[in-house]
C-alpha cells in the first residue's frame, strides 16, 4: 500500500525529513517505516467525495453572484474584456478586483458554454485540490490520521462549503495561499530554491485574485523561512531577495499591463477614484478594507458592517460564530500545546516549523478581520480554515500523543473537546428553533467522550480509547457540518443569506447592516468583495429568515437602479425581482428595496422576491432562477434589442448590480456609469457626449435627484440634466403591453417633474440630440 498522496512507493526517510538514508537491506516481510495505513487512501477520497457534494448538490439552483457572472459573460465574448476583467463586452468598466480568477472561469465558459456549471467547474476543482494539498502537507508532518482530521475540518467548515458553492473570487484565493505556503514550508525542509520561487509565485497570483487579501499570510512565511532554514544567512537573504523579485513580478503584472495602455483604449478600473489599478490597489480594495474611510468610499464601514463591530470578539458574535468559530476555541490550544510540547527541540524541527506557519497564519488573519474597521463580509473568514483545520489536525495530534504518555498532561485534551462543546452549544442555542434536537446530542457525546477517554487511557483498552476519541470528534464536527449542510440540501429554515451576493451557511443568528446572515435571502447590501450597496446604508431591509419566499423588506420606491430608493431598470415581470430565484431576494437599493419592482418603466411590481421570470442568459442554460440573470421585463429588453440601432450598448443604467443583471436577461452589453457603489467616476457629460455622438449608445435611466448615492453626485446631476434637457423620455406603453394608464402617467409625470419623481425614466439619446 502506498501513501494516499504518494502514487509510487519511495525510499524511507528520517524522521526530520533529512536525505533519503541508506538502511540495510530489511528481511522481507518488514513494513516500510513511513507505509500508509489501509485505511488512509479510502478515508481521503471519501473527503473529497463528501465535499464534492456539499461544494456542487443542486448547484444550478443557486444563486451565483450577478456581478461576477456579468463580466465572466463578457470575457466570452470578448478577449479584451477576459484580460481587463470587463463588466460588459463594449469594455466601459471593469469589476472592482483584478481579474484573475474570472479569467480561470471565463476560460471555461470559452471551452463549455456559458453556465453555472461551466462556471463553477473550477471553483470545485480547486476546492478540493485544497482540501487534497493541505492533507499532503499535515500528513508529511504528523501523520495520516492528522492529515484525515484537517482535511475533514477544512470540507466541513460551513463559510468555507457557502464560498465554494458561488463565484466569488475567495475559492481561487484560498487555493493559491495554500498552495503557497506548502511550497514555502517544503523549500524551508528541503533547503530548494525553486520551491520558494513557487510559492511567491502563488502568493502573487492570489494578489492577482483579492489584492491584499492574498498577501495576508506572508509574514508567516517569511518568518519560517527566516527562522528556520538550514541555509547561512548569507543565502537566505539571496534565496529571499530572489523569491521577492517573483513575487513582485507575479503580483504587479497585470496592473503595468492595465498602466501601459493608454485610458482612452482601456475600461475605466471599477472600484478606482481615477481610473488606473493603482489607485484601486491602494485605496478601495487595499488599506481601506482595515483602516476604513480610504480610497473609492471601499474602505468605508465604520467596522460595524455585515460582520459587526471591530474587535478581537468579533469571530464570536453573532453574525460570524456559527460561520467559522466552531473549532477555534480547539485550534487555539492546540497551537498553544503543540509550541510547549515541541520545548527546546531544535529550530529545524517539522512540527515546530508547521506550527509557526499554520499558527502564523491563523493569526494574522484572525487579528486583521477582527480589527478591519473597513468592509468586513462574512464569507472573507474562509481564509482562517486552513490555518484552523491544520491546527485541529496536527496540534490536536500532539495533545493526543502527550494525553496518552504524560500524567502532566492528561486534562489538556479533554478539557480542549469540552470547551468546544460548549461553545458549540451556545452556538446553536443562538439558533433558536433550529434542529432543536442537536445541541443536546451534541452535550452528551463530548461529556462520554471525555468521560470514555480519561477511563479508558490506560491499560489494554485501546478500542474502547478510540471509540471514546471518536465520540469527542463527532462531537465537535456535528454542529459546523449541520451548518453546511443547510446548504446543498436546501433547509428551508437555514442557509440565512445563501445567496451568490453575501454567501453564508445555517440558521439566521445575526445581522449586519440590517442583513447579515439574518438578512433576507440572498440580500447583499455590499460590495462584490465588501462593501456597502451603492449608495446604502440598509439592506434586506431588517427583514429575518432566508426561506423561500422571502419578501423585500420596506416598499419599492422610485429612484435610479440602486439608487437613491433602490429601483430596477425594469419592475420586472409582474414586478417580481430581477435574479430573485428560489425566494431569493438581490441587493441593490439604498434603503433595504429590491433593484426593481415599484413604479419603474418594467412595470409597477410589488418587489416580491419570487424571481419567476423569464430572463435567461446565453450560452448554457437558463438563470431566470438561479440568480445569474433574473428577471427583467422582457417588453422592455425587446423593445430595446429591436431599436439599438446598430449601437454597442443596450442601456446605460446607473450600478454594475443593476447592468449585469439586465446583460445576463439581454445577452447584450450593458453600460454601468458608475460602478457597484455608485462612486467611480466612470461616465462624464463629456463621455455620454462621445458615445452618443458616435451612435454607440441610444437608450440611457435615469432618475430623481440623481443615479445613485453614495457616489459622486455632481457627477450624476450633471449626466441627470443632461440627459433629461436633451433626450427623449420613453413611454411605458411603447414597449409594455400590460401598461395600465396610471403607469403611463407615472411616466410621463417623471419626465416632466424629476425633482418630485419616485420612478425611474427611460430615454433615448441620438447623435443629432449633441450640441
Amino acid at each position: 500500500m502506498t501513501s494516499a498522496t504518494d502514487p509510487v512507493p519511495h525510499t524511507p526517510v528520517s524522521p526530520d525529513w533529512g536525505p533519503p538514508t541508506a538502511s540495510p537491506t530489511p528481511a522481507p516481510a518488514a513494513p516500510l517505516p513511513d507505509k500508509a495505513p489501509r485505511w488512509s487512501l479510502p478515508a481521503l477520497i471519501a473527503i473529497l467525495v463528501l465535499a464534492a457534494v456539499l461544494y456542487s448538490w443542486n448547484l444550478s439552483g443557486s444563486d451565483m453572484n450577478t456581478f461576477y457572472s456579468g463580466a465572466i459573460w463578457a470575457g466570452t465574448k470578448s478577449w479584451k474584456a477576459w484580460f481587463f476583467g470587463s463588466l460588459d463586452p463594449g469594455n466601459f468598466l471593469t469589476v472592482d478586483k483584478p481579474p484573475f480568477a474570472l479569467m480561470i472561469m471565463g476560460l471555461s465558459c470559452r471551452v463549455f458554454g456559458f453556465g453555472t456549471w461551466q462556471m463553477m467547474a473550477p471553483e470545485v476543482v480547486v476546492a478540493l485540490a485544497t482540501i487534497w494539498i493541505l492533507h499532503s502537507t499535515v500528513k508529511r508532518v504528523w501523520g495520516h490520521g492528522a492529515a484525515t482530521v484537517a482535511a475533514l475540518v477544512l470540507a466541513l467548515t460551513p463559510i468555507t462549503v457557502a464560498i465554494n458553492r458561488d463565484n466569488n473570487p475567495d475559492t481561487i484565493l484560498v487555493f493559491l495561499m495554500v498552495s503557497g505556503a506548502a511550497l514555502a514550508f517544503r523549500a524551508t525542509r528541503d533547503e530548494k530554491l525553486l520551491p520558494l520561487l513557487g510559492s511567491a509565485a502563488c502568493f502573487g497570483l492570489a494578489f492577482n485574485t483579492k489584492l491584499l487579501a492574498g498577501w495576508i499570510a506572508l509574514p508567516a512565511v517569511f518568518a519560517l523561512y527566516l527562522y528556520a532554514s538550514k541555509a547561512t544567512w548569507a543565502k537566505r537573504a539571496v534565496n529571499l531577495a530572489l523569491a521577492a523579485v517573483v513575487l513582485a513580478v507575479s503580483s504587479f503584472w497585470w496592473a503595468i499591463a492595465v498602466s501601459l495602455v493608454p485610458a482612452s483604449d482601456r475600461p475605466y478600473i471599477g472600484g478606482s477614484t481615477d481610473g488606473s489599478a493603482w489607485d484601486l490597489i491602494m485605496g478601495y480594495d487595499g488599506l481601506g478594507r482595515v483602516f476604513g474611510g480610504e480610497g473609492n468610499g471601499g474602505g468605508g464601514g465604520g467596522g460595524g458592517g455585515f460582520s459587526g463591530s471591530a474587535g478581537l470578539g468579533r469571530m464570536f458574535n453573532d453574525i460570524l460564530g456559527g460561520q467559522i468559530s466552531w473549532l477555534l476555541p480547539f485550534s487555539a490550544i492546540a497551537l498553544v500545546g503543540g509550541l510547549v510540547l515541541c520545548g527546546r527541540a531544535p529550530r529545524t524541527d517539522l512540527k515546530r516549523m508547521a506550527l509557526v506557519l499554520w499558527g502564523g497564519w491563523t493569526l494574522l488573519h484572525y487579528v486583521i478581520f477582527a480589527t478591519a474597521q473597513g468592509t468586513m463580509h462574512p464569507y472573507y473568514t474562509t481564509a482562517l480554515a486552513p490555518g484552523i483545520a491544520v491546527l485541529c489536525g496536527g496540534g490536536g495530534a500532539m495533545l493526543l500523543e502527550a494525553f496518552r504518555t504524560d500524567k502532566r498532561w492528561i486534562w489538556v485534551l479533554p478539557a480542549a473537546f469540552g470547551i468546544t462543546g460548549i461553545w458549540a452549544i451556545v452556538l446553536l442555542r443562538r439558533a433558536s428553533g433550529w434542529n432543536t434536537w442537536l445541541w443536546p446530542a451534541i452535550g452528551v457525546l463530548t461529556v462520554a467522550g471525555i468521560v470514555g477517554m480519561i477511563l479508558f487511557r490506560s491499560g489494554n483498552k485501546a478500542r474502547l480509547l478510540a471509540a471514546s476519541l471518536a465520540a469527542a470528534v463527532v462531537a465537535a464536527l456535528a454542529g459546523p457540518t449541520a451548518y453546511a449542510a443547510t446548504l446543498p440540501f436546501g433547509s428551508s429554515s437555514g442557509g440565512g443569506m445563501r445567496g451568490g451576493t453575501n454567501p453564508t451557511a445555517g440558521p439566521s443568528t445575526g445581522s449586519g447592516f440590517g442583513g447579515g446572515p439574518g438578512g433576507g435571502g440572498a440580500s447583499r447590501g455590499g460590495f462584490p468583495g465588501g462593501g456597502e450597496l451603492p449608495g446604502a446604508g440598509q439592506q434586506g431591509g431588517g427583514q429575518q429568515g432566508g426561506g423561500q419566499n422571502s419578501q423585500a423588506g420596506g416598499e419599492t420606491g422610485g429612484g435610479f437602479p440602486g439608487g437613491m430608493n433602490g429601483e430596477a431598470p425594469t419592475g420586472g415581470a409582474n414586478g417580481q425581482a430581477p435574479g430573485g430565484g428560489n425566494g431569493q431576494v438581490t441587493p441593490g437599493g439604498g434603503t433595504g428595496e429590491l433593484p426593481s419592482g415599484g413604479a419603474a418603466p418594467g412595470g409597477t411590481g410589488s418587489g416580491t422576491g419570487t424571481g419567476s421570470g423569464t430572463g435567461r442568459a446565453g450560452g448554457g442554460g437558463g438563470f431566470g432562477g438561479g440568480g445569474m440573470g433574473g428577471s427583467v421585463s422582457s417588453d422592455l429588453i425587446t423593445y430595446l434589442k429591436k431599436h439599438m440601432d446598430g449601437a454597442t450598448w443596450l442601456l446605460a443604467v446607473s450600478n454594475s448590480q443593476s447592468a449585469s443583471q439586465i446583460e445576463l436577461s439581454s445577452n447584450e452589453p450593458v453600460i454601468s456609469m458608475w460602478g457597484f457603489t455608485g462612486s467611480d467616476n466612470a461616465m462624464t457629460v463629456a463621455k455620454l457626449k462621445e458615445l452618443v455622438k458616435a451612435g454607440k449608445l441610444h437608450y440611457i435611466q435615469v432618475g430623481s435627484g440623481g443615479m445613485g448615492m453614495g457616489g459622486n453626485n455632481t457627477l450624476s446631476s450633471q449626466v441627470t440634466a443632461w440627459v433629461e434637457k436633451n433626450g427623449t423620455a420613453v413611454k411605458e406603453s411603447a414597449y409594455s403591453k400590460s401598461t395600465t394608464s396610471s403607469s403611463s402617467s407615472s411616466s410621463s409625470s417623471s419626465s416632466s417633474s424629476s425633482s418630485q419623481s419616485t420612478t425611474s425614466t427611460l430615454y433615448r439619446l441620438d447623435p443629432s440630440d449633441v450640441s
